[in-house]
């Protein structure tokens, strides 16, 4: 671990100006528009900036844009943009980048992750200095809530123009990439530029250490300041170090097991609904992520989310699913891959040993395939598996979570190989609708009906875990797992 820590060169340490930070899992990529990995989504939200952001409590907050109005016929988003907003680079961020900023994530070319978000956008228009206003072809009421997501990061224009967008990152956030020694070390030094005014740091030093043992084991010794904890069995040891502060808050991320319906026997809906009737969602809570959370449906957010006892088959009956599998023809079971990623989460593989187990007792023979996390993104975004244990990010909006997935112009259409006409359907009413409570009627059937025809099986969303020495403060921790807030940490004494 000594060996380690000092080839990761945590200099500095007499510079309580610069935070020395750890985690367990580096970036794939510096594309804000393709990365879909959260370890990715957890740098690139220090070095760009969306429009808008979201605050603690889930509420729109100024980014890029200092205000944001809807036309009375919620056809036409119009955007103030912030005077002092520069990118790293020193050039003001303009209308113009804007523009372009989301014609690429349009441009199905790019492989963005959140175009489908965006399909309603008729045309951008650019009328003066400070003003961008999108032209929507519908009414579209969580077209706001996705602008604040780090995919929908503005970027130079000037950057997508020379094609270097994804090779170097110059965004307009509150941190400079100064370096980058992949799945080792990362350098961010403050941008003085920032608009969000003066950050409480110099820069950040992160370091890659692969076991969380050993990062628990750095803040002991007081040579980490502040880490990103995945590993609930390791963030559970926290509060017994006097000198450590752990941040836990619950997360609308979700844990999942996702079948492909593409694949037989996965194609028929008795087979799908006999494998979520055969899973106990708390006993994989439970031994995965020491009852770390809670059984979730696949709505995560309050508001819209329904008691899961609600949904089909939350409560496990074996019988049934045997039962079912008869009447599918499958009375011997079947044998399929499972696929799942080393390191994120780090429960991933005792999620899939125990639905191993669990789904053996109605003849489904799973065997594991472990990969290198850059190997299984790869793989999960071709929809090339018959079952994947997932950890997939949530939104405060379910049309920006799960369209992308459930609508037949979805951009990880082929990650669900599912398509309906109902889902669709309801997710298209969902998105039209402005009024709140009706929005929830909708969303509520959507979420009825996506448990039932079972393309994945929803097990339980856990905590979000930072620790800190007593000495860091002004951290604070989001539903969405964002790091955003180290722009105005600060290092006491």
């Amino acid at each position: 671990m000594a060996a380690m820590l000092s080839a990761t060169a945590l200099a500095g340490t007499a510079d309580a100006a610069k935070l020395r930070m750890a985690w367990a899992q580096d970036a794939t990529g510096l594309d804000p528009h393709k990365q879909t990995a959260f370890s990715s989504l957890r740098l690139l939200e220090l070095i760009y900036e969306p429009l808008v952001r979201l605050d603690a409590d889930l509420q729109i907050v100024p980014g890029i844009a200092k205000s944001w109005q809807f036309s009375a016929d919620a056809k036409e988003l119009t955007f103030k943009l912030d005077p002092k907003a520069k990118f790293q680079n020193g050039a003001a961020v303009t209308p113009a980048d804007v523009k372009a900023s989301f014609e690429r994530i349009l441009d199905e070319k790019t492989g963005a992750a959140n175009r489908a978000n965006y399909l309603s956008i008729a045309s951008i228009e650019t009328p003066d200095a400070e003003t961008v206003v999108f032209k929507l072809s519908q009414p579209d009421a969580p077209i706001l809530t996705a602008m604040t997501d780090t995919n929908s990061a503005i970027v130079p224009a000037s950057e997508i123009q020379a094609g270097t967008i994804g090779t170097k990152a110059v965004g307009s956030g509150p941190f400079k990439l100064e370096r980058w020694d992949p799945n080792s070390k990362e350098v961010l030094v403050a941008n003085k530029d920032w608009a969000g005014g003066p950050t409480g740091l110099e820069g950040i030093e992160i370091s890659v250490l692969p076991d969380e043992t050993a990062i628990l084991a750095a803040m002991r010794t007081g040579q980490i300041d502040f880490a990103l904890l995945n590993d609930p069995l390791i963030a559970t040891l926290v509060p017994n170090e006097p000198k450590l502060q752990l941040n836990r808050a619950p997360v609308l991320a979700y844990h999942v097991l996702q079948l492909n319906p593409a694949r037989k026997p996965m194609n028929e809906l008795a087979v799908r609904q006999a494998i979520s009737c055969a899973i106990d969602r708390q006993a994989v809570l439970d031994t995965a992520s020491l009852g770390e959370g809670k059984v979730t449906g696949p709505l995560t957010m309050p508001f819209f989310a329904s008691d899961p006892n609600s949904l089909f088959c939350y409560q496990r009956d074996v019988e049934k699913a045997k039962k079912l599998m008869a009447d599918a023809g499958m009375a011997d079971g079947f044998t399929a891959t499972v696929i799942a990623a080393t390191g994120e989460p780090p429960t991933a593989a005792a999620e899939a040993q125990v639905l191993q187990s669990q789904l053996a007792e109605i003849g489904v023979k799973l065997d594991i395939k472990m990969m290198e996390l850059n190997v299984y993104v790869d793989t999960w975004l071709k929809g090339d598996f018959d079952m994947a244990v997932a950890l997939n990010g949530g939104r405060p909006d379910p049309y920006t979570m799960y369209n992308r997935y459930w609508t037949k112009n979805g951009n990880l259409q082929k990650v669900s190989n599912f398509a309906d006409d109902a889902l669709d359907k309801a997710l298209q009413e969902g998105r039209a609708e402005t009024d709140r409570d009706k929005r929830k009627a909708i969303f509520t059937d959507f979420e009825k009906q996506l448990a039932e025809k079972s393309p994945w099986v929803w097990l339980y969303t856990s905590y979000g875990y930072t620790a800190q020495q007593k000495n860091v403060k002004g951290f604070v921790p989001m539903p969405t797992g964002s790091l955003a807030s180290l722009g105005k940490v600060t290092i006491g004494e």
